[in-house]
């Protein structure tokens, strides 16, 4: 396994040509608000739509959380051109000692289908790769979810297995996809 350079003291800001990948910070509640108040962006995961400002608080000391914890990470993504936050990214469930980790992300409905989440995980996953020392980086996806394991597949990642009826949300059992890759697999 690789030795992790990154000791989560200082978060890691990164661009890419159209966007700037940062913490999240207060000034960005009504954007988290606005993105995770959207059915469609929140359909295939555990979370209800956004009903009031109040939660969108929650996310962003989430976000501070896991990253004091040292268990995750996550970037918002903000559009250079507007300053807009329009999507996040990020890691959950790190364990350093095994090298593993568990990416997630999440966009605005108006920017589906453009690109963005492989212009924005690409650097991303060379961080985890390069900078945290993993070893392997998971995905757990809604087998509905095609547009989503339609970007696992175009990055690189490889399915493993399916979970019949494995998580219980919104009233119904769900299967999950499970896809993986490895640092041997990651072109940097």
């Amino acid at each position: 396994m690789a030795v992790p350079s990154f000791l989560f003291q200082t978060f890691p800001r990164m661009e890419t040509e159209r966007f700037i990948l940062r913490k999240t910070e207060e000034r960005d509640i009504r954007d988290l608000y606005e993105l995770y108040s959207s059915e469609e962006v929140v359909r295939y995961t555990p979370l209800l739509p956004f009903a009031a400002e109040e939660e969108a608080w929650h996310e962003m000391n989430w976000h501070c959380e896991i990253f004091a914890q040292q268990v995750g990470i996550r970037w918002l993504i903000e559009e250079k051109r507007t300053g807009k936050v329009i999507g996040t990214c990020g890691f959950l469930h790190y364990l350093k000692e095994y090298g593993l980790t568990e990416i997630g992300y999440d966009l605005s409905p108006s920017y589906w289908r453009s690109g963005i989440m492989s212009e924005v995980a690409r650097p991303i996953l060379a961080f985890a790769f390069r900078d945290m020392g993993l070893q392997r980086i998971e995905a757990k996806v809604d087998s509905e979810n095609e547009a989503s394991i339609g970007l696992l597949t175009k990055l690189g990642f490889k399915l493993e297995n399916e979970l019949r009826e494995y998580e219980f949300e919104k009233g119904q059992h769900i299967e999950l996809m499970i896809f993986y890759m490895l640092r041997k697999q990651f072109s940097f």
